[in-house]
């Protein structure tokens, strides 16, 4: 005999039980599964065209950002160093 998950038990019982315990008191259901809501339920052709839409509202108002030649360099020498840091883990 041996404890198992809390339970005595004689060698033979086991065999019975999946390797596997379950998270779910005996008895109950498990939870359904979450289902995707929003952009993550749609496609990614229907996000595009969306974001798309999106991006074109913007620009035809004036309120989009475009950035320059020095921002530009500037935020891919900060992407370039974080993946560097990633990389490296320091």
């Amino acid at each position: 005999m041996y404890a198992h998950g809390g339970v005595i038990m004689n060698a033979d019982e086991t065999s019975k039980e999946s390797s596997v315990p379950s998270t779910v008191p005996e008895g109950q259901e498990p939870p359904p599964a979450k289902k995707r809501r929003g952009f993550a339920a749609m496609s990614a052709e229907k996000q595009r065209e969306i974001a798309s839409l999106g991006g074109k509202a913007a620009h035809a108002r004036g309120t989009a950002h475009e950035f320059s030649t020095d921002e530009a360099r500037e935020a891919g020498r900060k992407g370039g160093q974080a993946a560097q840091h990633r990389r490296n883990g320091t």
